[in-house]
C-alpha cells in the first residue's frame, strides 16, 4: 500500500475511534511497525494526530478535516477574494461545472444576477443559494449524498457528469504543486473533480494561497490540466514567478 493511501487509511481509522495502535496500523495496511511509526510521525508533523506511546490519538484536526461546515470558515477571507475574482470569468449564457467544496461555495454570491447561466454541480449548498434566481438553471448531479460534505459522490455521480459538456469547469483541490499536480484528501471527491475536468473546455482551479505547493493524499490530475489558477493576493511573489515560468496562468 502506497504511503498516501496508508495515511488516508490511518485518518479514516481515527475518524471512527479516538485512538489507534501501531499494531492496528501495521495489520490494516500490511506494513512493518517501523513504517507505521514513520507514517504516524509524518501525520503528527502535519497536525493531523497526536503521537502516544505505541500509537496515536485523534486531534481536533481529524474531526475538522472532512467536514464542510468546519472547512467553510478556514481562510474564509482568502476564499471570498478568490471567488470574487473567479466570478469575472463567468458570463451570461455560460454552461459551467461547479465543484463542491468550501471555496467554491462562496462563488454563489457573485453570480446571482447573470442571465441564461446553466450550472452543473454536485454541491448541495448551491441549491438554496441560487434556486430563486430566474436567470440561473441548476442541474444537480445524482448519486450518493454525503451529509458532512454537503455533496453528492459515487459511481452514479461520476457517470452522470460524463453525460454533460460544459464550457468551463470551476474546481477545487486540497493541495496543488508543480511536481505532483492536484491532490485531494478523498478519492470520491477527486473522482468527481476529474470527471468535470475531462468534460469541460476550460478548467479554472480556485484555491487560496495556503494550498500552493502542498500535497494531499490522493493525486488526481497534473497541473497541466488547469487553464487558469485563481488564488488570493497573498501568494508569495517568488512562487508566482515560478508558476508563470512553468506556464501556469496564475491569477490573483
Amino acid at each position: 500500500m502506497k504511503q498516501e493511501l496508508r495515511k488516508k487509511t490511518i485518518l479514516n481509522l481515527l475518524k471512527k475511534a479516538d485512538s489507534i495502535t501501531i499494531q492496528e496500523i501495521a495489520g490494516t495496511c500490511q506494513v512493518s511497525e517501523i513504517t507505521a511509526r514513520r507514517d504516524l510521525n509524518d501525520l503528527e508533523e502535519e497536525g493531523l494526530l497526536i503521537r502516544t506511546h505505541g500509537g496515536a490519538i485523534k486531534s481536533e484536526a481529524v474531526s475538522n478535516l472532512f467536514s464542510f461546515n468546519n472547512k467553510l470558515n478556514r481562510n474564509k477571507d482568502k476564499k471570498i477574494r478568490v471567488c470574487a475574482t473567479a466570478a469575472g470569468y463567468i458570463h451570461h449564457g455560460d454552461v459551467i461545472f461547479i465543484d463542491c467544496g468550501s471555496t467554491l461555495y462562496y462563488l454563489s454570491r457573485y453570480i446571482k444576477n447573470l442571465r441564461n447561466l446553466k450550472i452543473i454541480t454536485n454541491s448541495l449548498p448551491f441549491i438554496p443559494e441560487l434556486i430563486n434566481y430566474s436567470g440561473i438553471s441548476i442541474t444537480m448531479i445524482g448519486g450518493e449524498i454525503v451529509n458532512d460534505r454537503r455533496a453528492v459522490y459515487g459511481p452514479a455521480a461520476e457517470q452522470s457528469i460524463s453525460g454533460y459538456h460544459a464550457r468551463k469547469a470551476f474546481i477545487g483541490a486540497d493541495g496543488v504543486s508543480l511536481k505532483n499536480g492536484l491532490s485531494s484528501y478523498d478519492d470520491k471527491e477527486s473522482a468527481i473533480t476529474r470527471r468535470m475536468i475531462e468534460n469541460a473546455d476550460k478548467v479554472y482551479l480556485l484555491c487560496d494561497s495556503s494550498k500552493l505547493e502542498k500535497d494531499s493524499f490522493i493525486r488526481f490530475a497534473p497541473i497541466s490540466v488547469v487553464n487558469y489558477l485563481i488564488t488570493d493576493p497573498e501568494v508569495d511573489p517568488e512562487l508566482k514567478k515560478i508558476y508563470f515560468k512553468n506556464k501556469v496562468n496564475i491569477i490573483t
